[in-house]
């Protein structure tokens, strides 16, 4: 009897073209490794000194940033457990804004101990549970690292202390010239109340030419673009924000007119023209002298609206449409016509002004009063390098809602990590059975964290590590931190005394994504993919395809 193939198991169950990778495959293996690829590929752009990277999208877009969460919004990523972690960390950045990159690094190295420990025998699902217990330690001893808060969120200088870290690891050399400005623009349009910040009331606007410390802070909007027609400055204005094109009316159905002689020809266009001006004289006689338009502007009625010394400015951006709305109170209308008196807004100035070389219409209210938005013009050499620093600027103001909800600081330079380690593997020392395996690795992981600081900065890791360790165990002092810059040549400095500090909520939320990302990529035992929908491919491009 001859010997059959073996058939692959299941291969009756499923439709031709199913991949199965279950656990004798190692799939639990596999999985953690596609996390840790991931993992490795944003693990350089951690913290001040962190790598940026180039990624070049599939619309041959060149990015150039060390913000984790765009780079890994810029890959797709297809794998799926690696996209579990992906996931958590855009979670984290709708959330906080900040600190996505530790939940990718973190999340990849619990997996990587949970690998080891996979290796001597483990079942995954007691390192699933041993992960669930050191999550609970992990945050209640988070709680216990607080060294300071935010006493007034009011005040300039407490702010810039909390944005200042967020910023240097975006823009390592210059948080000290953007914290300022974050804090300035944040305290310009903080409401009484601080809990309703609204993070899209702070705009940026980039502006190329010149160099970052020419950047500032405007009070209004301002726009990168000139005001139509020939009036550029208006005072104590009313304004009109117009949604539809502002021109004749076109009809809709096509029709014949026949005309007989050249006067009629001459009165043809003049019962449109006497229509139009009527409409705008109608606009000017109710007070408004700023138009705002959302679409086309006629020329015919860009002639008339100059006529009557009406201020024009087109605004594309249905956002920033909406914004305006909100900074001058005024409605959006869709007909074109004078504005009822609650529809109208007002506003004290608009004009323009150069900026190098550029000309910007700036919305401004007057000083004394709270704006509704701020405006941060960023200037810069290069397009990648500013959209570097709004990402950074971004970053900022999001640190600035989560303090809003949780005004704690705990130390960074990866001091708070090392104190983790400490009293994570301390605790699980403690804990009988397999669980302690589990809680002592799940410790463990939070080394990587200062290990890739102090690798990112060239320094010896495993030597700063050490110093840390020590400094740690004696709790002397227990804000020790990798000290990027190694002025004393020793490598660890005192985090809180640098001013180096991190948001609560941001490092909490961080660590229970990453935890649950884990655990979650851990408990799968088993991927089956199916094959991709639609039949045949479309055939290529084919020389001789008019042949047929």
């Amino acid at each position: 009897m001859s010997l059959q193939i073996p058939s692959a198991p299941g291969s009756g169950l499923f439709k031709q073209g199913y991949q199965s990778y279950a656990s004798e495959d190692g799939a639990v293996i596999r999985n953690i490794d596609a996390c840790q690829t991931i993992a490795s590929t944003v693990q350089t752009s951690l913290g001040p000194f962190g790598r940026n990277k180039i990624v070049i999208n599939h619309l041959q877009k060149m990015i150039l940033t060390s913000d984790a969460a765009t780079i890994l919004r810029e890959l797709d990523v297809v794998h799926p457990a690696a996209k579990l972690v992906v996931m958590a960390s855009q979670q984290q950045e709708a959330e906080m804004g900040d600190a996505t990159n530790l939940v990718i690094v973190l999340a990849g190295e619990f997996m990587k101990m949970a690998e080891g420990l996979i290796r001597i025998g483990l079942h995954p699902s007691e390192i699933v549970n041993g992960y669930e217990k050191a999550q609970e330690i992990a945050l209640k001893t988070l709680e216990e690292l607080v060294v300071d808060k935010i006493a007034a969120i009011k005040s300039e200088a407490e702010l810039t202390k909390a944005i200042r870290t967020v910023i240097a690891s975006k823009q390592y050399g210059n948080e000290d010239l953007l914290a300022p400005l974050v804090a300035q623009a944040v305290l310009a349009v903080l409401p009484k109340n601080p809990i309703n910040f609204n993070v899209d009331n702070i705009r940026v606007v980039k502006i190329m030419g010149s160099s970052l410390p020419e950047s500032r802070v405007v009070k209004g909007m301002v726009f990168p673009r000139e005001p139509e027609g020939t009036i550029k400055k208006a005072l104590k204005a009313k304004v009109a924000i117009f949604s539809c094109p502002i021109d004749i009316s076109q009809t809709e159905t096509k029709g014949t007119v026949l005309l007989h002689n050249a006067r009629e020809m001459l009165d043809f266009t003049k019962g449109e023209e006497s229509q139009l001006e009527t409409i705008i004289k109608e606009i000017h006689d109710s007070g408004i002298r700023v138009v705002v338009a959302g679409s086309t502007v006629g020329e015919l009625a860009m002639h008339y609206l100059s006529r009557y010394s009406i201020l024009v400015i087109k605004i594309l951006s249905k956002f920033e449409l909406r914004r305006l709305c909100r900074v001058v109170g005024a409605t959006p209308l869709a007909r074109l016509g004078a504005p009822m008196p609650d529809e109208m807004g007002t506003v004290d100035v608009v004009e323009t002004e150069e900026i190098g070389g550029d000309r910007v219409t700036v919305f401004r209210q007057v000083e004394n009063e709270k704006t509704r938005t701020a405006t941060i013009v960023i200037r810069g050499a290069t397009q990648n390098h500013l959209d570097d620093v709004e990402r950074a600027v971004d970053d900022g103001v999001n640190a600035v809602k989560a303090i809003s909800r949780d005004p704690r600081l705990v130390p960074g330079a990866g001091a708070t990590e090392m104190q983790l380690v400490e009293r994570i593997v301390a605790h699980g020392e403690k804990t009988p059975g397999l669980l302690q395996h589990a809680i002592k690795k799940y410790g463990e992981a939070f080394e990587v964290i200062p290990r890739t600081l102090a690798e990112s900065a060239g320094l010896d890791a495993t030597e700063v590590l050490s110093k840390l360790y020590a400094a740690h165990h004696k709790r002397d002092p227990w804000t020790a931190g990798v000290d990027l810059e190694d002025e004393k040549g020793t490598g660890i400095l005192d985090a809180k005394e640098c001013g180096i500090l991190d948001l609560f909520a941001a490092k909490s939320s961080a660590i229970k994504l990453a935890t649950e990302a884990a655990r979650t990529v851990l408990a799968v035992d088993q991927i089956i993919v199916a094959r991709q929908a639609g039949g045949p491919k479309p055939p290529g491009p084919n020389p001789n395809w008019d042949e047929d």
